[in-house]
């Protein structure tokens, strides 16, 4: 049985009566995080850190507090095995080649493991290509992250408040939006509905809106659907472009002399200026092309679609199918004429 919360939660968790343990609590309630660089290294150490140890180590043992979010967030270990074993089949059996095979095998191992982790990378910096620009021209921030605090069922019968920290993000649920962390804090002497207010001037619909928040909220369920969309569609065209970039020939000259002996005086600098001109190279030769035909103009296709997809997944989410009427009564009833209630 969960034991009622005291004020003292903010300060530390008791997890047992017999064997009482202190430990630093950063939220005692869902709490609405900033979305930048810090807090999303943090969130993604975090993640990946417990998807490593905490949750599997709760999974085999069956335990009773083991959830989807815990499950959800273990499969970012089998994507990242995955990833490495597929580097691992183009280079580990290089060395039973002969040497002219070899060394043709090698050259390929190498574009591939390149290609692999440019599409994890491109995959996901590539989405905020479209989010930015959205949040930027709405207001909305679609991947607007924060911490949600769970009380656990106790494992022991001397176990007290029991709490776990999950990360989400606002609009996760399309359905159900945490729409209750968006509101001031009237007590702190926020604006309650400061956030829709700015959310309805970026709109367009106006400012001091009776209650911005009814007239808004369907409008931003439209924007995360179709930012959603466009990030999904135009995130794989740009994975499936830095793969393109990552098997051009000038690659082949920054790994045969890059070294990842870092300590050593002077390979920092050398790797890092061969791995640019390589960019730079590999870049103006997937852009310009070889041969003939299509396959000479395959990488301005690539790169024109992936572009093309961003830009047109921005438009369409913030064009809006249609805007509440900016209308109050005021507009609609003559105070000289006469009205009958029916």
């Amino acid at each position: 049985m969960l034991s009622p919360i005291g004020n003292n939660l903010e300060n530390k968790i008791s997890f047992s009566a017999s064997n009482p343990q202190e430990k630093k609590l950063n939220y005692s309630h869902d709490t609405l995080l900033k979305n930048n660089l810090l807090t999303r290294t943090r969130i993604g150490f975090d993640k990946f850190t417990n998807a490593l140890t905490i949750y599997p180590a709760k999974g085999i043992t069956g335990n009773k507090n083991s959830n989807f979010y815990e499950f959800l967030t273990m499969g970012t270990i089998p994507y990242i095995a995955g990833s490495a074993m597929l580097m691992g089949v183009f280079n580990l059996a290089n060395k039973h080649f002969s040497h002219f095979d070899k060394k043709k095998a090698d050259v390929l191992g190498k574009k591939m493991a390149l290609g692999v982790i440019f599409y994890g990378l491109a995959k996901n910096i590539s989405k905020s290509f479209v989010t930015t620009p959205v949040k930027h021209l709405t207001g909305v921030d679609t991947e607007l992250p924060y911490a949600k605090v769970n009380y656990e069922l106790p494992d022991s019968v001397n176990d007290t408040d029991v709490v776990s920290i999950e990360y989400h993000k606002v609009f996760e649920s399309i359905e159900f939006p945490r729409w209750d962390l968006l509101y001031g804090d009237d007590s702190k002497g926020e604006v309650r509905n400061g956030y829709y207010d700015k959310i309805a001037g970026k709109l367009g619909l106006g400012d001091n809106l009776n209650d911005s928040d009814q007239e808004v909220k369907p409008l931003i369920r439209e924007v995360v659907v179709k930012t959603n969309m466009a990030k999904t569609i135009s995130s794989y065209l740009w994975a499936a472009t830095a793969v393109g970039l990552a098997m051009q020939k000038p690659w082949e000259g920054f790994m045969d002399g890059a070294s990842f002996k870092f300590w050593k005086k002077g390979v920092a600098d050398r790797t890092c200026t061969s791995f640019v001109k390589a960019a730079k190279d590999s870049a103006k030769l997937f852009y310009h092309g070889q041969g003939q035909g299509i396959g000479k103009h395959s990488g301005k296709i690539m790169l024109g679609a992936a572009a093309l997809s961003t830009a047109a997944g921005v438009l369409n989410a913030v064009n809006f199918t249609k805007k509440p009427d900016k209308l109050d009564a005021s507009s609609v009833i003559i105070p000289t004429e006469k009205y009958e209630v029916c």
